[in-house]
């Protein structure tokens, strides 16, 4: 692996799909050297990005997103765009490792040319995005693609952190599973710039009706995130033979963009998340930085044994800890 960053910068320039890929592996590193290999190539493509839509999309376990992304993903390429997948896999908590980096996912998606699918283990992260999922999305603007999908693991977790990242926030929800309003989280309503009720097929096209008026409904007691702009709650289908609201949607997507476009909304959002993505990486210098000290690492196992057994209250071994990282006293 070369140790030069422009060699990285400009095969992803050129589009070159091998070193798009090496690069990516290469900020997703952990290793020091990878790291500062990896910072000084984002730094040089940023003025190579931005251009892109920037789609996040989250759903309800089965609400069927990988499908959905596929089917969405292969009309943008008919329509000549050149699009980027980041598929976020789940990822055990004990190993750290991708429960599904094995599955073959989008096939007929990944086999197109003006396509690149990226599956990545969340790493533990809160809203099933992987740590560096911003990193990524700028080497795939400056790579030429100009629609970025960004898929997250299920409901259930923050998904506020991919909202924090993209245009519009796309939320797939399901029918016929119940009461359609108990699995909805309010805070996840208010970050959506719109819903759509995916599997509106066959039998189920009566029922995707009634979710959709349910949804609509709940939607009209929230205050949405723009002032202009109010969150569609559609019904689509992803069956490839005969898929349905899927332009419908794509079109809710431009139309978003034109009007924050419109209104500096747009810019003033990415300039809020680059700010965003600035504190979440001082966050993690922090932590990395507490738990790499070598004192901190001798005291820990002791200090949490006393918190354990109750011997020593956490406000105290969290004063002692960070005492310990500012070296000015020891334990």
């Amino acid at each position: 692996m070369t140790l030069d960053p422009q060699h990285y910068v400009d095969g992803i320039l050129a589009r070159d799909k091998r070193l798009l890929a090496k690069t990516i592996t290469l900020v997703e590193s952990s290793l020091a050297g990878h790291q500062e290999i990896a910072r000084q190539v984002i730094d040089r493509i940023l003025p190579y990005t931005g251009k892109a839509v920037r789609l996040g999309i989250t759903g309800v376990p089965g609400a069927g997103k990988s499908t959905f992304i596929e089917t969405l993903g292969t009309l943008l390429v008919s329509r000549g765009h050149q699009v980027a997948v980041l598929a976020v896999d789940p990822s055990s908590q004990r190993s750290g490792g991708s429960v599904l980096a094995d599955k073959t996912r989008m096939e007929k998606l990944s086999a197109n040319q003006n396509a690149f699918i990226r599956p990545s283990p969340s790493g533990g992260t809160l809203g099933g995005v992987a740590r560096k999922t911003r990193e990524t999305m700028l080497i795939c603007e400056a790579a030429g693609f100009d629609v970025i999908i960004v898929e997250t693991v299920g409901v259930g977790q923050s998904e506020t952190t991919v909202a924090s990242m993209v245009d519009f926030f796309l939320v797939l929800m399901i029918a016929g599973a119940g009461d359609e309003l108990q699995g909805i989280k309010k805070g996840l309503l208010e970050v959506a710039d719109g819903i759509a009720v995916n599997k509106a097929d066959g039998d189920n096209i009566e029922r995707a009706q009634l979710a959709q008026r349910q949804y609509a409904f709940a939607m009209h007691l929230l205050t949405p995130s723009s002032p202009t702009w109010t969150p569609p709650v559609m019904t689509c289908s992803s069956l490839e033979s005969s898929p349905a609201g899927i332009e419908e949607l794509w079109d809710a997507v431009l139309a978003h963009r034109r009007k924050l476009t419109d209104t500096g909304e747009l810019e003033e959002k990415r300039k809020q998340q680059a700010l965003d993505w600035m504190w979440f990486l001082i966050e993690e210098a922090l932590k990395e930085r507490f738990f790499e000290h070598a004192a901190i690492k001798n005291a820990l196992p002791t200090i949490s044994r006393e918190v354990k057994a109750g011997t020593l209250a956490p406000t105290v071994a969290v004063s002692k800890l960070l005492f310990l990282l500012d070296n000015r006293t020891t334990v």
